[in-house]
């Protein structure tokens, strides 16, 4: 990174800051939603992946701890196991989770580090883009069914391998399994341990973590995470498809703009 010039390095600042953002506000997308951006600025997934991991160990486990906390001070423990709910960490369908993801999800990792860096990239501006329509139209995918489960979860565990970006696959089935009030803190944990495994496969591979960037991007991504957990708060209140339509609608044009500068020029 240390070739780029300056309104590159200010591009990447602002972007962390909107990773931050949504990470925190929304639960997920901290990765999905600012890679295609990062990939416009420097078409080099290898370059920033490290970094969002990073982040995401540190804000996951953050926000976790955080929502243990509260979950202490509003529920009284006996009520919640009474009610099968205990806690503010749906551990149960975790654990089944990761169960059918480890997998795919190795396999996905190993095809990070040998496929050429385009065909990464475009499948990453594929698959965003394809939620970025569902967002759109309002219609985000949703399942109920016991093969699609199965199906999106391994998606999801390979494209989490490849890129990061399998969030929006992984919570279509999470969202409709986990009770509301331990999806966020739920899928944090997940994503600290698909994150984990992202990491030990960087260290073996001897990728650049990037570990001095760190020190000026982390306060970038810190600052979005403040503002995301006020956007979080509201939400908890209140459903915001108008912010999602927006998000989609950003994502389409960045996506179509990335395709065609990665395979057209």
């Amino acid at each position: 990174m240390a070739d780029l010039l300056w309104w590159q390095y200010t591009l990447i600042a602002v972007i962390f800051v909107w990773s931050g953002f949504v990470r925190s506000g929304l639960g997920f997308g901290g990765a999905v939603l600012a890679l295609p951006f990062l990939l416009l600025v420097e078409n080099d997934p290898l370059l920033f992946l490290p970094i969002i991991s990073i982040h995401l160990l540190i804000f996951s486990s953050w926000i976790a701890l955080q929502g243990a906390k509260t979950n202490k001070k509003q529920h009284n423990l006996e009520q919640d196991l009474q009610k099968g709910n205990s806690g503010n960490i749906a551990w149960g369908y975790l654990k089944k989770a990761l169960g059918i993801m480890i997998v795919p999800k190795l396999i996905g990792v190993f095809g990070l580090l040998t496929l050429p860096g385009d065909i990464v990239t475009g499948v990453i501006f594929l698959i965003v883009a394809v939620f970025a329509i569902s967002y759109i139209v309002n219609k985000p995918f949703y399942t109920n069914n016991k093969i699609l489960d199965t199906l999106f979860l391994m998606l999801g565990g390979y494209v989490s391998g490849t890129s990061l970006i399998g969030a929006p696959l992984i919570v279509s089935v999470f969202a409709t399994k986990v009770p509301r009030h331990q999806l966020r803190d739920t899928l944090f944990v997940l994503w600290f341990i698909l994150v984990t495994i992202k990491m030990a496969s960087f260290i073996l591979a001897g990728v650049d973590l990037q570990l001095i960037h760190q020190l000026w991007l982390l306060p970038c991504a810190l600052l979005g995470h403040v503002f995301g957990q006020k956007l979080h708060n509201r939400i908890q209140k209140a459903e915001t498809p108008v912010f999602f339509q927006f998000i989609g609608w950003a994502l389409l044009i960045v996506c179509g703009f990335g395709l065609y500068s990665t395979f057209m020029l």
